[in-house]
């Protein structure tokens, strides 16, 4: 059976939508996946099983009929081979009452499928984080690009209706068209001598110009106000100058690749663009890291799970850093911050790091997801607080 399953856009806006849908039961499942064949034929024999233990886990709970229902657009993506040879290194599927989402990630995730009152979105989180993701702007003088990635990847991603991918794009019939003027000299047979309008190089510059603008506001409003990734310009030094000085995109990084983006490998814009993003991610988190130890020494900080569960319930952590992947298994009491442990084929219980992530979100907190080498603790999570 073939059908189209497109992904859904991992942002902001699509991870808030999961951390307050209310309904339940929540379907989470992560699995690695493969880019090429034959590594990715495996890929859906393991989404599979996958959907197999969310089945096991839902039957403790609900009737055969509704299992059924909640699984169908799982099954229906299982046979879906047109989505399972289009896979990239990760893939999160969850599904509840009334929602299916399917996101395609650049990096590998760890298998995970678990019933539970909420959506499990750490994974999500950790790729959302704007130290790693990063856009970039393949510019040239009549033609544009847009690729986003991380450290592992940088892929292609299709140009929002809106944004000109080409000068013509943009311009239209308000492009100036080069033409030159024909004389010719001596007699019969002699060769015509063709001279440029030189007064048109000025035209052909503002042309440059207006497609810059336009650029600019469309790749802010269609891309990077809804990502909020950080935006790296890939061009020639010339263009880079010039973009620079009409760009209004806040999101615009002060590094980038002074290079011809049409002479660039394909397998080597993932390394070159990813030199100029790692400083900034490792300086990002050594102020986190910094401020959470500065909290700590005024006694506004905790790397206690206990301790930060009670003072994430009552609104008062401003700062949550979170071990990638660690789990804890179990439910945090939404009234105390007690911590109760529970097996994950439980249905009702889920992650307690991701919990304490999505409840620190919603009292107004903020959550960095970082890899166990980079936290400043080994318990998994360190908190700052606000009082």
């Amino acid at each position: 059976m073939k059908t189209t399953h497109p992904s859904d856009t991992l942002t902001p806006g699509s991870l808030a939508e999961l951390v307050s849908f209310t309904g339940r039961p929540c379907l989470s499942l992560y699995q690695p996946t493969h880019r090429r064949h034959p590594d990715n034929q495996q890929d859906p024999i393991r989404f599979r099983h996958l959907v197999k233990a969310l089945e096991t886990s839902l039957l403790q709970q609900h009737k055969a009929d509704a299992v059924r229902d909640l699984l169908a657009p799982f099954e229906a993506l299982a046979q879906d081979s047109d989505f399972w040879n289009h896979t990239q290194d990760g893939l999160a599927v969850l599904g509840a009452p009334g929602l299916s989402r399917v996101f395609s990630l650049q990096r590998p995730v760890s298998e995970l499928a678990v019933v539970a009152d909420s959506f499990h979105t750490k994974p999500l989180r950790q790729v959302l984080q704007s130290t790693d993701r990063y856009q970039v702007l393949a510019l040239s003088r009549d033609r544009v690009q847009l690729l986003e990635g991380d450290r592992h990847a940088l892929d292609a991603v299709a140009l929002a209706e809106g944004v000109p991918a080409t000068m013509d794009a943009a311009l239209g019939d308000e492009r100036t068209e080069p033409h030159s003027t024909v004389s010719s000299y001596g007699g019969i047979g002699s060769g015509a001598m063709h001279h440029g309008q030189g007064g048109r190089k000025d035209e052909i510059d503002g042309d440059a110009e207006r497609f810059f603008r336009a650029v600019d506001r469309a790749v802010l409003e269609h891309h990077s106000r809804p990502s909020g990734l950080p935006l790296m310009l890939a061009a020639l030094p010339e263009h880079h100058h010039r973009f620079r000085e009409l760009s209004h995109n806040p999101f615009l990084m002060a590094g980038g690749l002074m290079v011809d983006p049409q002479s660039l490998a394909p397998d080597a814009w993932c390394k070159r663009a990813w030199e100029v993003v790692a400083p900034l991610q490792e300086a990002q988190q050594a102020a986190w890291r910094e401020a959470y130890a500065a909290a700590a020494a005024k006694g506004l900080g905790s790397e206690d799970l206990s301790q930060v569960a009670r003072a994430a319930v009552a609104g008062r952590v401003a700062t949550l850093l979170v071990e990638a992947e660690r789990q804890v298994t179990g439910r945090i009491d939404g009234s105390t911050g007690r911590i109760d442990p529970a097996e994950l084929g439980n249905p009702r219980a889920d992650d307690v790091l991701d919990d304490l992530g999505a409840l620190v979100e919603k009292m107004g907190g903020q959550v960095h997801v970082m890899p166990a080498d980079r936290m400043p603790c080994r318990s998994g999570v360190a908190a700052s607080f606000r009082h």
